[in-house]
């Protein structure tokens, strides 16, 4: 993979793909490139692979490397690729992140440590050595309902002083106090909304775009969402987060990704498949999905 030397300008839609499986489980490396041409047709700010989104919990290595190789082809130069590295043990966030400089990426979404419940120094050391042992930018992922712990403001706040390329937080704990104050604590961080619905309301307060699932059906309006407000144009972005509301509302009505990956099949984009544990979603939901989807007009 050629060296890309993009810079990273995180503000705007970054769209945090869906990974598309076929039928017999296996990744569907065709479906996957479409996703990718679309979302670079569309304009998006970015891409970003192998995160919750695109259920990296469940790809083997081989399958995070395969997937993070083909977007970064598929984007030929045009979007900035995220590499997600989801791991709860260090040692393991530092190889994907190894991997993903290897092949090109030009930056990484590191999650905060799951399921072992690090404390705040725990979790400041973990990503003390990420950075540590990386050239790429970091963006910080804190999401305390899927994570079971929260990053606080006052450690993010740390980890940026001490990491010069740990440069913006992906900010999913639903709260626009805790996005409040981690830009008084740390003003010259980037916060990118990790919530569709709060994308607008964090913006209001600071934010710079938004980390999207429901750009993986609608790139072209939540682009606009954001490039409205970074403009100037509240009164349009406004209007925008109003229209895509109840459709948002409905893409997390089940576990993500199950709905958004029920939307792209209703689209036509990919089949729906998930991997054990995730199922396919409830017939009573999908038709409210199709509902919401056709309400909204098709997506672009």
């Amino acid at each position: 993979m050629p060296n890309r030397k993009m810079t990273l300008r995180l503000e705007g839609c970054f769209t945090a793909l869906t990974t598309p499986f076929r039928a017999d489980g296996q990744v569907d490396e065709p479906a996957l490139r479409r996703l990718v041409r679309r979302q670079a047709q569309a304009g998006v700010s970015g891409l970003v692979p192998c995160g919750s989104t695109g259920e990296a919990a469940t790809l083997t290595h081989s399958e995070f490397l395969r997937v993070l190789e083909i977007t970064l082809r598929e984007s030929q130069g045009q979007l900035p690729v995220i590499a997600g590295i989801s791991a709860n043990a260090t040692w393991k966030a530092l190889e994907l992140s190894r991997e993903a400089e290897r092949l090109g990426a030009d930056g990484l979404l590191a999650l905060v440590p799951y399921y072992n419940k690090p404390t705040q120094e725990g979790m400041y050391r973990h990503f003390r050595e990420i950075a540590a042992n990386t050239r790429l930018p970091i963006i910080v992922y804190n999401i305390p309902g899927r994570t079971g712990v929260n990053l606080s403001p006052k450690t993010l706040a740390r980890i940026a002083s001490d990491c010069p390329n740990v440069v913006a937080v992906k900010e999913a704990a639903g709260s626009l106090d805790q996005v409040s104050e981690i830009l008084s604590l740390s003003p010259k961080l980037t916060v990118l909304s990790g919530d569709d619905s709060l994308t607008l309301p964090m913006m209001a307060v600071g934010a710079k775009g938004v980390i999207s699932v429901v750009s993986n059906i609608a790139p072209q309006q939540t682009e606009a969402l954001c490039r409205a407000f970074l403009s100037g144009q509240n009164k349009k972005a406004a209007k925008l987060h109003l229209k895509m509301f109840p459709l948002i509302k409905a893409l997390f009505i089940e576990t993500n990704p199950i709905p958004i990956k029920a939307a792209q099949e209703m689209l036509g984009l990919c089949r729906a498949d998930l991997r054990l544990p995730l199922t396919l979603m409830s017939s009573a939901n999908r038709a409210l999905l199709r509902r919401e989807i056709k309400a909204f007009g098709a997506p672009r």
